[in-house]
């Protein structure tokens, strides 16, 4: 029986050429031609103030950490229902993590639950763009500016798509918050296999971000001609990638449009042919709030209960089909539990026992689409 993967990462042809390009300039370690070039694409494409290449969303995540001011005994406000490095990356700088619970409609934080766990200990929000669709970021930057805090988009999720605010205007995911951090992990839309960026959008972070990426050193001034030496001058550790990683990268940023066409296409008929079948079995399709855009990054459905979906899961693995569910709440994880504060999180438990991701990658073929939405409606 044919096996379709859950995810099986897209080759746009032009990765390995620009890795032997730049494997044969000599420049090897970071920082180099390729990491300028996808730097300054960000910037110029989605208006995210200075960017920074790093070897994974996590980096990128634990620099916002450390530009923050993150201390012993911080909070820092972030919704439960999310990956281990969202709430890592503050962890390591000692801070206390203060879950707020989903939305009903969606997994991403319920905004209407921050303000009420704000404390004078607080410090940051870390929004999580769930499924690369857009958090109400008026609103938690309006909490945020009338509380002196900090807000760190995590956007790992979130390449190429946008919110839409109530002034009307357009603004990517990443672009909004103090700083945002950005995944190139093979399971997501543009990769280059690990490999993340952080943005910096308040530009009173700009110079320290980079020195702290450079080791803590005060390096790229000096190749700049801004220094006459360098030293260490701040925290800071190994964050950037090497120029292989970032001409992988490349090949993808070129091709970036047709990527996203094609995801979309993908997720499209996912929602129109599974609408009926859905409804019928009381399973939630994704919900696109009016002031989100669609990048198709995942395809999830969302259960009844636990039983329902270990049954669907069942049924497409039986049939050679690799779906998942996803993340387990981090307010009752075995390193978390004890220090929650006890407040039940109704939402999040739902979407951990409920929640359904299907295969949905580039080169899913149509045939692979067909079998998948199928083996589901058809209950076979």
């Amino acid at each position: 029986m044919h096996t379709i993967p859950f995810n099986k990462p897209h080759l746009t042809g032009k990765e390995a050429h620009y890795m032997y390009d730049a494997v044969y300039t000599g420049k090897l370690s970071g920082n180099g031609k390729y990491t300028h070039k996808c730097q300054q694409w960000f910037e110029n494409t989605f208006g995210f103030g200075k960017c920074l290449l790093t070897t994974s969303c996590t980096d990128a995540l634990e620099m916002a950490a450390i530009l923050i001011g993150i201390m012993p005994g911080d909070e820092v406000i972030l919704p439960s229902y999310t990956f281990v490095s969202t709430a890592n990356a503050f962890v390591l700088r000692g801070a206390k993590l203060v879950f707020a619970d989903s939305r009903k409609d969606r997994p991403g934080i319920d905004e209407a639950s921050i303000e009420a766990l704000i404390t004078p200990n607080t410090k940051a929000i870390v929004p999580v763009h769930y499924a690369g669709v857009a958090c109400d970021m008026d609103v938690i930057m309006d909490i945020a500016s009338r509380y002196g805090l900090f807000v760190v988009e995590d956007a790992a999720q979130a390449i190429d798509s946008y919110y839409i605010g109530k002034d009307g205007s357009k603004r990517a995911l990443g672009s909004i918050g103090h700083l945002a951090a950005f995944s190139f992990h093979e399971t997501k839309n543009i990769i280059s296999g690990e490999g993340g960026m952080l943005a910096v959008n308040d530009m009173q972070f700009a110079d320290r971000a980079e020195i702290i990426w450079e080791k803590g050193t005060n390096r790229s001034s000096f190749f700049r001609g801004e220094v006459d030496k360098y030293g260490w001058v701040d925290v800071g550790s190994s964050f950037l990638p090497s120029e292989v990683i970032a001409a992988f990268l490349w090949a993808q940023l070129e091709n970036i449009q047709e990527i996203q066409q094609r995801r979309i296409s993908i997720w499209s008929k996912y929602v129109e042919r599974l609408s009926g079948w859905s409804k019928a079995n009381n399973i939630a399709l994704p919900f696109l709030p009016e002031f989100a855009t669609n990048n198709a990054h995942m395809l999830y459905l969302v259960c009844t209960d636990l039983e329902q979906r270990t049954a669907l899961l069942n049924r497409l693995k039986d049939n050679g089909i690799l779906a998942v569910f996803h993340y387990i709440s981090l307010h009752s994880s075995p390193f978390y539990e004890q220090k929650h504060d006890g407040r039940e999180l109704h939402e999040t438990k739902r979407y951990s026992e409920c929640l359904l991701r299907l295969p949905m990658y580039y080169d899913l073929t149509e045939e692979e689409q067909d079998k998948i939405i199928n083996v589901l409606i058809n209950e076979k």
